[in-house]
């Protein structure tokens, strides 16, 4: 009686063990890692955006800026700072290093207030031309979409892309026709604010 009663209890013990051990978590190794999101502290400064930047206990240093077309903005006790390309965290860096000569151990916070130079623009061959805010990537399909998609007579196979880096345009041709046909997808790039879409 003793001895089966053991083994009742040593098969139940048993039983447990596989139940419990089938809900345990998975090997950090076996779970798929999700891709990193572009977070607010990467966000390359554009001009056109408005910026708050605020100095704590510090009423006369808490204002919102926007950026020039050169690039910079003006702040008091700084004189210019230059933010175009920059993320808010170098432009924090920068302004507290330039303040700390006046005020001892600041603490200053820089953020997008509204990303107004965030544009793309579409124009051409679309039923909605026009300048386009983007808050997130857009690629080369999504703007047309954004324009209203492309009208009847559009030379879908000869859209430019046009980029402005500096001093120097450059034109990139995108093939409607490929990227349908599941072909040469790396056409449809990732668009930069101040991009244009052609389409002829």
């Amino acid at each position: 009686m003793t001895r089966q009663f053991h083994d009742i209890r040593a098969g139940a013990a048993a039983a447990l063990l596989v139940l419990v051990s089938s809900f345990a978590p998975l090997p950090v190794l076996a779970q798929a890692a999700a891709p990193a999101e572009p977070g607010v502290g990467n966000y390359p400064v554009n001009a056109g955006d408005v910026l708050e930047v605020l100095v704590w206990k510090e009423e006369n240093l808490q204002k919102q800026v926007v950026v020039r077309p050169d690039g910079y903005f003006s702040f008091p006790l700084t004189g210019d700072v230059r933010a175009e390309g920059r993320t808010i965290t170098a432009i924090s860096e920068d302004i507290t290093a330039q303040i700390a000569r006046y005020i001892p151990d600041p603490v200053v916070s820089v953020a997008i207030f509204e990303p107004r130079g965030s544009k793309v623009y579409v124009i051409g061959q679309v039923n909605r031309p026009g300048e386009f805010p983007i808050n997130r990537y857009v690629d080369v399909i999504q703007a047309l979409a954004m324009a209203g998609g492309t009208t009847p007579f559009a030379k879908l196979d000869n859209i430019q892309i046009l980029r402005r880096e500096g001093t120097t345009q450059t034109a990139t041709t995108f093939a409607y026709g490929d990227i349908a046909a599941g072909k040469r997808l790396q056409q449809n790039i990732v668009l930069k604010p101040g991009d244009t879409v052609l389409v002829p």
